[in-house]
Formats: C-alpha cells, sequence, structure tokens
C-alpha cells in the first residue's frame, strides 16, 4: 500500500501546536540545579523556561573525554517516574544508583558511547506529574488540551524544539548531530518529534511504532496517545516518512504485546519502501530485540552507529 502524501503542516496542525512553533518564544533561562562528576561523565541537571508559564528540567550529559561541538540524543523515558531513569538513579534524592531494567538508562548508554545526552522530563510525568508517587498523571492535562485545542503529545514535542533550542544556543553543540530516541511513550514522542522537526537529524524510537489499526485502536493505552484527527492523514509509516531520509532506526520487541511485530513489519515495509523511492534505504532500518515493551541497547546502537558516525 503506498504512502499517503502529508506534509509537516499537517501533522503540527493535528498535534495543536503549528502556531506555538512559529511563534515568539520567550528566553529559557537556563538554571543550574546541581552539577556532579559521575563515572561516565558530567551530569548537570538545569532549569528551563519552555513556555512563560512553565518551567521544565533536563539532564545535560557530557561524556569523559567529549570535546566541543558536543554530538547529542535527547532522551525521552515513557510512562515512569521520570527521567531520572535515563542516569540510573533513584528519582527521591537523584544520587542512590538503581539497576535499570530494559535498557533504559539511556543517558548512560550514551556516555558510554561517547555521546552526550540530554534527558528530558516529559509533560504528566516524573517531575511534571501530579501523583506524590510520581506515577504518569496524563489524563487531566490531555483532555485540558484537547479541549484547548491542543494535544499532550504536541506540548512533549514542542518541549522537544526548546530542548534543540537551547542546544542552538549554547553554540558548543553539532547541529549535525542532535538526534532524538526513547522508549513507549518516549519513542511515541520521539516519532512525532522525528516528523515535525526538521532540526532533529536522527530517530530512534523503541516500543512505539506499528499500525494504529493493531496496536492504538483495539489496545488500551494512556489516553495522551489518542490525538483528534491523526487518521485523517493516514497510518503510523504515512507520518514517519516525514522525516526522511533522515536516519531512522526502528526498535520493536518480539514480544511486545501492545506494539504487535507483525503489525509494526508491515508497516515498516511500507516506510522503508519510501526512503528506498528517496535513494536512501540504508538510512531506514528495523532492529528486533527478542523480548517484549523495552529497550534493546546492543542491537540498536549497533544500527544507529554507523549512520551517526558516517562521514567522519
Amino acid at each position: 500500500m503506498s504512502l499517503k502524501p502529508i506534509t509537516r503542516r499537517d501533522l503540527t496542525d493535528k498535534l495543536g501546536i503549528t502556531e506555538k512553533l512559529a511563534a515568539d518564544r520567550c528566553e529559557l533561562d537556563p538554571v543550574t540545579i546541581w552539577k556532579r562528576e559521575t563515572e561516565f561523565g558530567t551530569i548537570e541537571k538545569i532549569a528551563l523556561c519552555m513556555e512563560e508559564d512553565f518551567v521544565n528540567h533536563i539532564y545535560l550529559c557530557l561524556p569523559h573525554g567529549a570535546e566541543p561541538p558536543y554530538r547529542a540524543f535527547i532522551c525521552l523515558q515513557g510512562h515512569s517516574t521520570g527521567m531520572h531513569t535515563s542516569i540510573a538513579v533513584d528519582w527521591k534524592d537523584e544520587t542512590t544508583p538503581l539497576q535499570i531494567e530494559g535498557d533504559r538508562d539511556f543517558a548512560i548508554g550514551c556516555m558510554q558511547r561517547g555521546i552526550a545526552a540530554v534527558c528530558l522530563e516529559q509533560r504528566a510525568m516524573g517531575e511534571n506529574s501530579t501523583d506524590p508517587n510520581r506515577y504518569p498523571a496524563c489524563h487531566q492535562p490531555a483532555v485540558t488540551a484537547i479541549l484547548a485545542g491542543k494535544t499532550l503529545v504536541g506540548d512533549r514535542v514542542y518541549d522537544v524544539d526548546r530542548v534543540i533550542d537551547y542546544l542552538y544556543d549554547r553554540g558548543d553543540f553539532d547541529p549535525e548531530h542532535i538526534g532524538v530516541m526513547g522508549n513507549s511513550g518516549g519513542g511515541t514522542t520521539s516519532m512525532y518529534a522525528g516528523a515535525a522537526l526538521p532540526r532533529l537529524t536522527h530517530v530512534m524510537p523503541s516500543c512505539s511504532f506499528c499500525t494504529y489499526q493493531a496496536s492504538i485502536i483495539p489496545i488500551r493505552h494512556c489516553i495522551c496517545n489518542y490525538i483528534p484527527g491523526l487518521l485523517d492523514l493516514g497510518e503510523n509509516a504515512d507520518i514517519l516518512a516525514l522525516i526522511a531520509p533522515r536516519p531512522l532506526v526502528i526498535v520493536n520487541g518480539r514480544e511486545d504485546d501492545i506494539f504487535p511485530l507483525d503489525a509494526a513489519q508491515y508497516e515498516f515495509t511500507r516506510l522503508h519502501a519510501r526512503y528506498q523511492e528517496l535513494g536512501a534505504g540504508e538510512n531506514c532500518v528495523h532492529v528486533i530485540g527478542d523480548g517484549g515493551h523495552r529497550f534493546y541497547a546492543e542491537p540498536a546502537w549497533n544500527a544507529m552507529l554507523p549512520l551517526w558516525n558516517r562521514g567522519q
């Protein structure tokens, strides 16, 4: 089945962020909350003013031995207690080490490979959750956004764009190497951010790619996954075709029962055909891990690093 041609404007309209992306932006006013040396590099927690009425947080992770211009991945956790997972610490004090299951310590994985990481707290998750135990609290902000003609995932994509602003403003990051990665709800934001934001150069979503007909529609998911009118644009591959020809590594779990593999493989075939049309078939890779709903660091990075390092 051929892809349905859509534009970035089509997508940002559905996400409810077209006007926000085009509007003047407030100053980020970065404020360092703490900074410390770790086994793998320097980690700095920073507050950023994303919008006039919303301050968010990031961890800026610079690996030992790296020199400017730094190359970075923006790291997004899914429905969890937050971005602390990416640096493998307890959220209660951010100093107690944790053993992270499912390769979700994304920033550690980046730094081990000499890549900088920027861990972004997603809206309604982690420190942005209204739940005292840090469980995701997406329902109220998601339905409120819909009432206002916006979407929660659109606001998450906007925050990714503001992180890119921050990296550009610093002047010590390589604009040709700013990627985005995440698992589950972080993979979802990674997909839409990659499609909507052309300044992202590499995209690596995990356990979020499938057909909507086989995953989001028949299987219960958090309400933040449901974007009004999205099916007007087609299926998942129709949207991710907006990433082409930029490097894209899609990760799925063979036993992931909420993003079924057979449908994901079918959808990847459609998407890969678009890359081939552009003469960039090698830039679109499907990684399949032997397990469930998690990230698969070794095969994913084995696929991404040749694309990341190409031309050096």
